[in-house]
């Protein structure tokens, strides 16, 4: 189960080895300092104190964290885990569909409008917690839950409210856009923000149905290219804008970013032009008729044109002074 970091190491920060640890197959890699511990490798399952107990975690990356991804303090891994730490994890996994199923029907007998998506217990069992999705204007109680659930089980019982992308990433299934497995559920371990304006930059459908995924969200897949599109559609022109082709001047009616291209409209006919090949006729004109115009004089210019003509001013030659 995803943690937070929190807790000082007390080792100066030159002497400590900080590793990263995730605790679910697809999830965010958390820092702890594995300084006390040798021949730690990629893929050891390990015991970590928490702030929700102690839990168990896989290594991840032996590689120290880039600058701003985790700035400690970090906790101190306790140990390595051993066989029999690892099979008592695995009877725990065992449990919690049929925990999941209880928690479910107890939710529907308290009438609260609530899904539990998945029962986590710690790996030694004394800990077992409910995540749970709701509706994200519902201002739900789960109090009730928790007494019921409570006397139902021995381990200490914590019920935890996750959003609808969250609850997508542990269901899982096939992805909108066909994919058999969605990528939160595949290889993404954070959620970045989304908007409607990434897909008006690709020039996509504003359909809902189009760009929500299977969670209800806008689709993660809106990010990928997103930035591609900013950058080239910055060396291209706009849509309505008068450019000149090889075969004339022409109006562009579409911007193709990913091809570095424009469809232009020439007479009765569309073509599609590479930029090289554009001529930004307005910036053309704009650049002669600058040239044409007289020297302001203005920032030091000592060219000697006249302001208003545009002609140099004939030097005179000043007489000598005799001694």
């Amino acid at each position: 189960m995803e943690v937070p970091v929190a807790e000082k190491s007390p080792e100066p920060a030159a002497a400590r080895h900080i590793v990263g640890v995730r605790f679910m197959p697809v999830g965010k890699v958390y820092h702890f300092d594995a300084s006390r511990l040798t021949g730690l490798r990629q893929d050891d399952w390990v015991i970590v104190s928490t702030s929700r107990g102690r839990q168990m975690g896989q290594v991840a990356t032996l590689e120290p964290p880039r600058h701003g991804e985790a700035d400690g303090p970090f906790k101190t891994i306790e140990r390595i885990a051993t066989n029999r730490d690892l099979a008592v994890k695995k009877y725990w996994e065992t449990q919690e569909i049929e925990a999941m199923v209880i928690a479910r029907e107890k939710a529907k007998a308290l009438g609260l409008e609530v899904k539990i998506v998945k029962a986590e217990y710690s790996f030694d069992g004394s800990r077992l917690t409910f995540l749970y999705s709701a509706e994200e204007k519902a201002n739900i109680d789960v109090d009730p839950l928790r007494s019921e659930l409570q006397s139902q089980f021995k381990p200490k019982i914590d019920l935890r409210l996750i959003g609808p992308r969250d609850a997508a990433k542990i269901i899982g299934g096939a992805g909108a856009c066909g994919l058999a497995v969605r990528c939160c559920s595949r290889f993404l371990t954070d959620f970045s923000p989304i908007s409607v304006k990434m897909a008006k930059e690709q020039g996509l459908s504003l359909n809902p149905q189009e760009i929500t995924g299977m969670c209800g969200r806008l689709r993660c897949c809106l990010l990928y290219e997103y930035e591609q599109y900013v950058e080239a559609r910055k060396q291209l022109p706009k849509r309505g804008k008068e450019v000149g082709t090889p075969h004339g001047k022409g109006k562009v009616v579409d911007v193709l970013p990913l091809k570095d291209a424009v469809l232009v409209q020439v007479t009765d006919m569309r073509y599609e032009v590479a930029r090289p090949d554009l001529t930004p006729l307005a910036e053309l004109e704009a650049f002669q008729k600058k040239v044409e115009e007289p020297c302001s004089g203005n920032h030091g210019c000592s060219c000697g044109a006249h302001k208003s003509t545009g002609k140099k001013r004939r030097r005179r030659n000043k007489p000598i002074k005799s001694q």
